[in-house]
């Protein structure tokens, strides 16, 4: 399996390159804006790609002709996307284009990336054949890609999922895991909002999630995320607890008074039936996802 992997410098691309490198029979191709961060750099070969640049794209399928791409690469700011439209359709978007473009010519199997804010958040937790509705111009870009792949004459599978959470080496946005611990710990009066309820995410959970849909050639749309759902106030407290911090210091706040300027959908969460059932799909707890960041930042250290 010759596997191209966009975005491998974020989070979840870290993680896949991790678990990738690592399997018999397969040969990666790791490619992202830039140098390379991930320290160690054996067993895989690594590519600077502008996935915004169609000639880069289709040149890039050419030499490697992949078998399977994993698209991770996007921008995922939520709020950033509404004020940069143009930036978010052309990494969100145009960039799923030219990948579905490629595909077409090398009979790639396309896994992309897809997220809970295709929905409006009325009716969670969403199963897959629920009808999306976005709200934020972010959403409706990554429901605009699913509907290009959903058209599309290749083989496709788009993974939904929900804030991810994890470590990973010079990143260059945080996760609210390692953002919460990290404000418990100054002692700090917090505010966070009470009234969107998420599934948090493990990286780890994902990444496999993402490699059991290529082994098995599934096609179709799949959720991936965690098994808890939880209010932000209630995973900043779980947190908290985990790691013995003061909870006095945390205060609700709801989410109109944020004032943000992307709407979230209030209450997202995935129905995981189809992915446990089909792709042997099997979710760490949001306490047992805790425990294995406390292990890797306490090797990190």
């Amino acid at each position: 399996m010759r596997i191209l992997l966009t975005g491998s410098n974020g989070l979840l691309g870290q993680k896949l390159v991790k678990l990738l490198s690592a399997m018999k029979g397969v040969e990666l191709l790791a490619t992202s804006k830039g140098s390379n961060r991930i320290t160690n750099q054996l067993s895989y070969e690594y590519q600077n790609l502008d996935i915004t640049n169609r000639k880069e794209i289709l040149s890039l399928f050419n030499q490697f002709k992949p078998t399977v791409v994993i698209n991770t690469a996007a921008m995922t700011d939520v709020d950033a996307c509404e004020s940069n439209k143009e930036l978010c359709w052309d990494l969100n978007v145009n960039a799923v284009k030219y990948l579905i473009e490629a595909s077409e010519k090398q009979n790639t199997h396309l896994i992309h990336l897809s997220t809970d804010f295709v929905f409006d958040g009325e009716s969670g937790p969403y199963k897959e054949e629920d009808e999306p509705n976005p709200l934020s111009y972010y959403g409706k870009s990554k429901y605009e890609a699913e509907k290009l792949l959903q058209k599309s004459s290749i083989k496709w599978s788009i993974v939904r999922t929900i804030i991810v959470y994890g470590v990973a080496e010079e990143m260059s946005r945080s996760n609210i895991v390692l953002w919460a611990k990290e404000a418990l710990e100054k002692g700090n009066p917090l505010t966070i909002v009470n009234d969107q309820f998420r599934s948090p995410t493990l990286a780890e959970d994902l990444a496999m999630g993402c490699w059991l849909i290529a082994e098995k050639g599934a096609k179709g749309i799949y959720h991936i995320s965690g098994k808890d759902i939880m209010s932000i106030i209630e995973l900043v407290y779980r947190v908290a607890d985990f790691y013995g911090y003061d909870k006095s210091i945390v205060s609700p706040i709801t989410t109109l008074s944020l004032n943000q300027a992307a709407k979230r959908p209030p209450k997202t969460g995935f129905v995981l039936d189809k992915s446990i059932n089909d792709l042997g799909y099997s979710p760490r707890s949001f306490k047992e996802g805790l425990a294995i960041v406390e292990h890797q930042l306490s090797q990190n250290n």
